[in-house]
Parts: structure tokens; sequence; C-alpha cells
């Protein structure tokens, strides 16, 4: 079919319809599920974005295996409150980030909660890939080449909420784990497999950013990642008689940070 009048491009465009096709967004939500607001796969160098409501469980799935996917939270009404990795390890006690961890910002809020996800299988020091470390490693980094770096693709979905590269913060990722050697030297552990999901929690209305790239350490000589599932649900977020809210005391002081701050803006815990 050609495509080259608009009436055949039209009915070239016609015709897709009921393709399945990665990176594109199932339309509307609903109807992937019950209480879905937001279901998407995103393929290996792609990315997505979405502004999400307080309690909503944002479910990712690495579908073959191969995904990497790098994470930023932002406060979804005053986005100069964002992720703040540093302290997410710092605060916790713990630098492997799975169940039961919350991912704080840099105001010592509660962003999100992990409610599901090995620990053994997330990153919180190596952040994303750079347009010049793909480059050097790949032959390109920009983010409509072949080999898309993270911080690029980041880049893009900020665009999206009205922020700049300047508000990108360190990142965490999902599904390719590492571990901390007694010398410093990180020691890469793969993937956490095929089916693999990872569950988010938001905690407060939140901007979430997500890349789809390879770990800065994958060994693999060719730009490796697969597809990953994204699906929002909607939900009721941490109340103070769950047992994450008292898990530690510096968990319970960040929740607490957290409920003051949403019940001054009408949004009691």
């Amino acid at each position: 079919m050609s495509t080259a009048t608009t009436a055949g491009a039209r009915e070239h465009a016609r015709a897709q319809d009921g393709t399945v096709v990665e990176c594109m967004p199932t339309v509307p939500a609903a109807t992937a599920g019950d209480g879905v607001t937001w279901a998407e796969t995103i393929p290996g160098g792609g990315y997505a974005s979405k502004r999400l409501a307080r309690g909503t469980t944002l479910r990712l799935t690495d579908l073959y295996g191969d995904a990497c996917v790098s994470v930023l939270l932002f406060n979804a009404d005053e986005p100069w409150e964002r992720l703040n990795v540093a302290d997410t390890v710092k605060v916790l006690w713990q630098a492997y980030v799975g169940a039961g961890h919350l991912l704080l910002s840099d105001q010592g809020r509660v962003l999100a909660s992990v409610t599901a996800g090995a620990g053994d299988r997330s990153d919180s020091f190596c952040g994303t890939s750079t347009a010049t470390s793909n480059t050097t490693r790949y032959g390109d980094g920009t983010p409509h080449g072949p080999t898309p770096a993270g911080r690029e693709l980041f880049t893009l979905a900020a665009a999206k909420h009205g922020l700049t590269r300047r508000d990108l913060p360190p990142s965490i990722s999902f599904f390719q784990g590492l571990r901390v050697g007694e010398d410093g030297g990180f020691t890469w552990l793969g993937s956490a497999g095929a089916g693999a999901v990872v569950e988010l929690r938001a905690e407060m209305p939140v901007t979430v950013l997500l890349v789809n790239v390879p770990h800065p350490l994958d060994p693999r000589d060719a730009y490796t990642c697969s597809a990953l599932r994204v699906e929002a649900v909607r939900g009721t977020a941490t109340a103070p008689t769950d047992p994450l809210w008292t898990r530690s005391p510096e968990g319970e002081r960040a929740f607490r940070n957290t409920a003051d701050y949403l019940e001054a803006r009408g949004m009691p815990c």
C-alpha cells in the first residue's frame, strides 16, 4: 500500500488497527483490565512517562529477560522535589532495593514504596548510560539513533512535563543487578529473568519517567535490551496501620513527613 499520497497514508494508518506494536499505549488503558490507568509496552531503547495519582501501583514486567528499566520520580505538583537515590540508600541503611524499600525524595518524604521485586536485581549505584558512554561503546548515543543512551531518553521524557536536563537526578534501575565487592568494585549479576516483576506504589502524586536501555555494566558487545511491560492500577497509599509504615524508625519518619505535607494540602493519610 503506497503512502506517497495523503489518501494512501490514511489507508495505511487505518490498516494498522489491531496490530500489536511495541512502545504503543493501550488506548483506552481501561481495556487492559479493571482499574488500569496506564498500559504500555516499552521496547529496548525506548522511554515513557506518566503522572500517577497517590495510591497507584505501577507494575513493571520484564517480558523476555533482557529489560533494564531506569526510574525517576518527581513530586507531580512541585517537581523540584524529586527522587534522591543517595538518601534512599543512606537513610534506610540498604543499597540493594527490593520489596519493602522506600524511594525517598530530597525532602525526606516517601515518593513511592517498593511492594514487589528482588533486591539482588536492582541497582542504586550506576545510574543509566550517557551519550558519551554509548558513543564510545556502540558508536552512537543519540536518542533517535540505533543505540540510544538512557540520559538522552530521560531528557525527552522530562520535556513532556516541562522539565529539562538540569532537572534530572541520578536514577535507580531494576531487572539487572550488581554487587559491590570488598574492594569497592562492581560485579554484574545479569537479569532477573523473563517474567520478573517489580511493583512501586505511589505514596503521593508523582510524575514517573522510565527508560529501558542496557545496563552500563552489561558486558555484552551488542546493544541488548528487550521489551518492558508497564501497567498502572488504581489503589490506596500505605496507611499508618500498614506494617511498612513502622518497619523502621527512619521509614516511619519519612512517612510522617509525607503525611504532614499531604494533610496540609487536603489529602489526609
